[in-house]
């Protein structure tokens, strides 16, 4: 046993050595037996039937984190993945999504609405959304899929909009004297290319793409609501801005504010249950967990993504449902 304790405490100094030496390697855990999503019960209940709570935290984007140890995926195969299970479970009568993000990716944060609406088509199950701290852009994107939208006292939301980043480098190139030759087919192949600067057609192609964006953010948005917020009123609000929770509430793009407790009662009303168990699913199932720290239970303990984001910014090009506090003119 002694032996065997050793070999490990030496594999995980090889594999934390790695991973900070910029390589994040992936890894399944099958000889510890936890590579299998397994349900946890958070909340016990004397009823078999189920509510599942199921989160979508940080940035929503279609990259998996490049962390050691990653089974989960990225954020969208995880809402994925869980959608199913909780479709095949018979007991689980409906869900509690909790909402901890600023946005992200126009097509991954649509793909998770997708998949809501279609889970509760197909399954005719309820799903609740509690926004956490933010659930801001994207996040209130996702959560205008779900039945009823409860939002904590101290949520920031609202920031209804589209941004797009394209990075330029050519200033930088200059001043080191490197150039870059571009042979092209078209005017506007390289529209967006960070190694020239952004003409005005190029500004008005890109402009036109998040006007159609920011139309069918403004659909989705008024498709789920409106029986309490007009079309007029809805752009009046999402010109990017966001809302405290109660400011939210009077502009009508929450329907309550409240904690967990109210988010699993409404979804219990939904339901026509009196009581249910609350669950999760994780790959974690002997760790003491509850309903606020199933977010760290379904991400990667040993990611180190958020590590080398903090230090090296993203330079990634595209077209997004964020908000950017910290965007500069």
């Amino acid at each position: 046993m002694k032996l065997q304790m050793q070999t490990m405490i030496k594999i995980s100094a090889m594999l934390a050595v790695i991973a900070f030496a910029g390589c994040a390697p992936h890894f399944h855990l099958d000889f510890l037996g936890q590579d299998l999503l397994q349900e946890t019960v958070l909340v016990p209940a004397t009823a078999k039937e189920k509510i599942l709570v199921m989160n979508v935290s940080g940035v929503i984007s279609s990259v998996q984190a490049q962390g050691l140890f990653d089974k989960e995926g990225d954020i969208v195969s995880r809402v994925y993945t869980r959608l199913m299970l909780a479709k095949k479970d018979s007991m689980i009568k409906g869900i509690v999504l909790l909402l901890d993000t600023p946005g992200g990716e126009v097509t991954a944060s649509d793909i998770i609405y997708h998949e809501i609406l279609r889970f509760k088509e197909t399954s005719g199950k309820p799903v609740v959304a509690l926004m956490m701290g933010v659930a801001a852009s994207g996040g209130y994107y996702v959560a205008s899929a779900c039945d009823y939208i409860i939002a904590h006292p101290s949520t920031i939301t609202g920031s209804i909009g589209v941004i797009a980043m394209f990075p330029e480098l050519h200033l930088l190139m200059e001043k080191i004297g490197v150039g870059i030759n571009v042979v092209k087919s078209g005017e506007m192949k390289d529209v967006g290319s960070p190694f020239r600067k952004m003409s005005r057609d190029d500004r008005d192609v890109f402009q036109g793409m998040i006007d159609e964006m920011y139309g069918n953010f403004l659909a989705v948005v008024h498709r789920n609501r409106k029986s309490s917020l007009s079309m007029n009123e809805l752009e009046m609000l999402a010109d990017g801005r966001i809302y405290t929770a109660k400011q939210a509430l009077a502009h009508k793009l929450v329907d309550a504010i409240g904690y967990f407790d109210q988010a699993f009662d409404k979804a219990l009303q939904l339901a026509s249950l009196k009581r249910a168990q609350v669950v999760s699913y994780t790959f974690h199932p002997n760790r003491k967990a509850n309903i606020y720290s199933i977010s760290a239970l379904q991400s990667n303990p040993f990611d180190t993504s958020q590590l080398y984001e903090k230090i090296i910014p993203s330079l990634k090009s595209g077209f997004y449902y964020l908000w950017l506090p910290r965007t500069t003119q």
